[in-house]
């Protein structure tokens, strides 16, 4: 596995070994071992499967307050993806501030979320199928989400108009979304 670390400090794009050959392929997408090589310590306790049918789909920006925060492993198994993360820790200094990695299919890449980010995801591609493992329960007392298209954030969704629940449609703008997470240098 490959392993990078990106502009903000927390998410990480896994980019697994992949083996082909005329049978298909074998890649290993999760080893607990690799992973805390690499110094990313999570206690997986759910996988999470979603399908989103239309193009030009978005989900989030969701998360999770404290104590039940989760960070979240994503993966594209069928289709493609934007996957944002946004920086919600007060005090730190990308705070408010998102990245986007793009996930596919057929690059296999993972996206790593971890807690004190909200998290999208926007389809580029009918059929759409995103699989992601975290590292703590659903809990809907805790659930939380920021709105798609606050001007404060200012994301670059490759879509204006795109396909929402009404609980994202609804969501509560930036400043007024209810955020507990604090900025601690590793």
């Amino acid at each position: 596995m490959n392993i990078t670390k990106t502009r903000l400090n927390g998410p990480v794009i896994i980019e697994p070994k992949v083996f082909r050959d005329e049978r298909g392929f074998f890649t290993e997408s999760y080893s607990k071992r690799t992973f805390e090589e690499n110094g990313l310590y999570y206690n997986i306790v759910q996988d999470n499967h979603s399908l989103s049918i239309l193009e030009g789909t978005i989900r989030g920006l969701h998360y999770q307050i404290n104590p039940k925060a989760q960070t979240k492993i994503v993966r594209a198994l069928r289709g493609s993806v934007m996957d944002i993360a946004v920086d919600i820790r007060k005090g730190s200094p990308t705070f408010g501030q998102w990245i986007s990695v793009i996930l596919t299919a057929e690059n296999m890449r993972q996206f790593i979320v971890p807690r004190g980010f909200a998290h999208g995801i926007c389809t580029l591609t009918a059929d759409t199928e995103i699989y992601y493992k975290v590292d703590e329960s659903y809990a809907p007392e805790c659930d939380r989400a920021i709105r798609w298209d606050d001007p404060e954030l200012a994301i670059d969704w490759p879509y204006s108009n795109p396909v929402l629940s009404e609980k994202d449609g609804n969501a509560p703008f930036f400043k007024e979304a209810e955020i507990n997470f604090t900025y601690e240098e590793a």
